[in-house]
């Protein structure tokens, strides 16, 4: 009843809702918006038409990428940081691209080919042109809110299957004694090989859907405060206009999935991950829809999941961002039922 009351409200009032891109809030790690491009909508077609590359590892260690670095290989290495981090030293070679974690996104049509179009012409200018692999990374898998995987997932959704994120970031390559640089490349710029699986992605008419289907399990990844309606957000606790959570989510905060006790954060082992969202009601054969603020917990997840062997996962990347401003999304307010299933991270 809810879905088709929303739908109905969606018809009515589209003449006379401004656009949810005009209204962001200055988010303090936001990039600005750029224009979309025309006709992408052509490039939105079935996995079968890609190209894939089997052997691509999705995890890399540090030694892995200095001998993918040594051997000359056709390599654009991706750092996620903020610029005033990479100019202070990155893996020699590295370019910067922090729209991977800045942009916000949103669901729309528009908002889909404005994100495609502006990561197309990023990824390029980059270097990426479809023979190349590309490895991303960022300070540590626990302190960017799941920035390199934000990056993995977004490429995958372009289409684009040679990639892999070094795991353990930045921190991992220092302490296998990787070398620092400050200087800036400069890449030969490449046509990206756009080709967008919208599959991978859900809106939020989709997301609003999967309520009405209870096999379908709604997973909150976000952090405790932003569960029990504490905080609306990572960046304050009233950037965004609502507190709460998804009608019949679960949580597994996305630091559960990782180990934290040595020194370099990974992630847990794919039994230990398994174990772990058994107690949300989470096999290898459960249909997952992953949300979080805008995307970069939910892909940190989502890598967690896939390498436990759980695939049957989508993310709802313009996740809480998008859904609390709505006003005529439904959302559960204040503290969650204590019988709720949620597990916490250390």
């Amino acid at each position: 009843m809810v879905t088709r009351r929303w739908h109905a409200s969606q018809s009515r009032a589209r003449h006379r809702r401004t656009d949810l891109i005009a209204h962001q809030p200055a988010s303090p790690h936001e990039a600005g918006w750029c224009s979309s491009p025309n006709s992408l909508i052509a490039l939105f077609a079935p996995v079968s038409q890609f190209k894939t590359t089997m052997d691509t590892k999705t995890l890399i260690r540090a030694d892995e990428l200095r001998s993918m670095i040594g051997s000359g290989q056709p390599l654009v290495v991706i750092d996620t940081r903020a610029p005033e981090e990479y100019a202070a030293g990155h893996i020699p070679g590295a370019v910067n691209m922090r729209e991977i974690f800045s942009f916000l996104s949103t669901s729309t049509s528009e908002g889909l080919e404005e994100m495609a179009g502006m990561f197309a012409k990023l990824l390029g200018e980059a270097g990426l042109g479809g023979d190349e692999c590309a490895v991303i990374y960022e300070d540590a898998m626990n302190t960017g809110f799941g920035q390199s995987c934000r990056g993995y997932f977004l490429l995958k959704y372009l289409g684009y299957d040679n990639v892999s994120i070094l795991h353990g970031g930045l921190m991992a390559w220092t302490k296998d004694g990787g070398e620092l640089s400050m200087d800036v490349p400069t890449p030969m710029p490449k046509t990206f090989p756009l080709m967008v699986r919208p599959e991978m992605l859900l809106t939020t008419p989709q997301m609003l859907d999967s309520l009405e289907h209870p096999e379908v399990v709604k997973l909150d990844v976000r952090d405790k405060v932003e569960w029990l309606a504490e905080s609306s957000s990572p960046y304050g606790v009233d950037f965004a206009p609502r507190k709460g959570r998804i009608p019949d989510a679960v949580l597994v905060e996305w630091y559960s999935l990782m180990d934290k006790n040595g020194e370099v954060p990974m992630f847990k082992s794919a039994e230990e991950i398994r174990d772990i969202v058994s107690k949300v009601g989470i096999t290898p054969e459960t249909p997952v829809n992953i949300y979080c603020f805008k995307g970069a917990r939910a892909s940190n997840t989502f890598v967690a999941l896939a390498e436990a062997g759980i695939k049957d996962t989508k993310i709802y990347f313009a996740s809480w961002n998008e859904w609390s401003r709505d006003p005529m999304l439904p959302i559960e307010e204040g503290a969650p039922d204590p019988m709720r299933p949620a597990i916490f991270g250390a």
